[in-house]
């Protein structure tokens, strides 16, 4: 099966850390009979300081040619001087919009070699932790309408919605449920938005389509403090664009290893984009420093979801998992007791566990 994969390395520890990702999958390659066909572009900063803008038509189009998208990260305080429209993260949004990738997956787990790191105390995450966060991606108060008045003394951001935008993210995250634990927790803000009765209504509507799905609805400001009181009362959780923003970065942090997570970016079709939930760490980048996993662990994500090859992603996360038991670390996981080892060596041994 040969696969065609758009690689952005993107900036600071971006580079390091997708080729570690690449030697993953070479080795995926050759164990099952898989050839992966790769093509490199620019974003970002990097796109910035070669081209002039942070998302060059060319990395557009190989990425709309590709069957995945794998990416690093972008950003970093040398371009935080830039106006808005020109920062690297701009290359984001317009990936994400330009792509249609409308279905952001957070998964937050927490690995039992990693208990230690979570910040909560041990009883409230008996058992570990295993939360799919399911964040709409293309619409809401993030792509609206907004600026400002003449004056300059007042500014808008509109967040609106439609059924359809509604429906599309919510049959997602319905399905994801049926294929874990079936419960599902819809985050809105009912009491005071309107885009947030719409959402509860679809939702409402949808569950008749999902009867052994157990729903319930949930305020935002509620399920911020839920994650940190009673985090094991969530499997699957969906919402909206900003509040899944926050609320996937508070999950990821309770994890207490934000360089083990990954994340996938996904339309209707198989396509979707892949990335590690942490930023570009500039102050570390080419040092052999990066936390590798998250990124090797996105190409799991794309394994599964773009090309369903269940049985391939399943050996890459197996394969993490005994590097952790075998107590190798890099230096953002390191404890008492572990052994240190740098981004390239931790690259290869998840490679040696294939």
């Amino acid at each position: 099966m040969k696969m065609r994969i758009a690689l952005i390395p993107g900036d600071g520890i971006g580079p390091d850390i997708v080729a570690e990702a690449v030697k993953v999958m070479g080795v995926v390659g050759t164990k099952f009979g898989h050839k992966f066909d790769y093509s490199f572009y620019l974003a970002g900063g990097v796109a910035i300081d070669t081209v002039g803008h942070p998302l060059p038509e060319s990395t557009m189009l190989g990425c709309q040619d590709a069957e995945a998208v794998l990416l690093g990260a972008v950003g970093g305080p040398k371009w935080d001087h830039l106006g808005g429209e020109q920062r690297p993260e701009k290359a984001l949004l317009g990936l994400r919009g330009g792509l249609g990738l409308f279905c952001n997956l957070r998964p937050a787990i927490l690995y039992s070699q990693l208990s230690d790191a979570c910040p909560l105390k041990q009883e409230l995450i008996e058992g570990g932790l295993d939360i799919m966060v399911v964040r709409e991606l293309t619409g809401g108060i993030y792509f609206g309408e907004r600026g400002r008045n003449e004056a300059k003394d007042r500014a808008f951001d509109t967040m609106a919605y439609s059924v359809s935008e509604v429906e599309r993210i919510v049959r997602m995250a319905f399905d994801i449920a049926m294929k874990r634990n079936k419960r599902l927790t819809s985050v809105d803000k009912a009491n005071i938005l309107e885009t947030s009765r719409l959402w509860r209504s679809v939702v409402d509507k949808m569950a008749n389509d999902y009867p052994e799905v157990a729903v319930n609805h949930m305020y935002v400001d509620n399920v911020a403090m839920q994650l940190v009181r009673n985090p094991r009362q969530f499997d699957v959780i969906v919402t909206e664009n900003m509040f899944g923003d926050i609320l996937s970065d508070e999950a990821s942090m309770i994890t207490g290893s934000i360089g083990m997570l990954p994340s996938a970016s996904l339309r209707a079709d198989s396509f979707g984009m892949y990335e590690p939930i942490h930023g570009s760490a500039p102050d570390i980048a080419g040092q052999d420093k990066a936390n590798p996993i998250a990124t090797i662990l996105s190409v799991a994500m794309m394994l599964r979801y773009t090309f369903s090859l269940s049985k391939e992603a399943d050996a890459i996360e197996a394969a993490v998992g005994k590097v952790l038991d075998a107590r190798w670390r890099t230096t953002d996981i390191m404890s008492k007791g572990m052994r240190l080892v740098g981004t390239k060596e931790m690259g290869t041994l998840v490679a040696q566990q294939i």
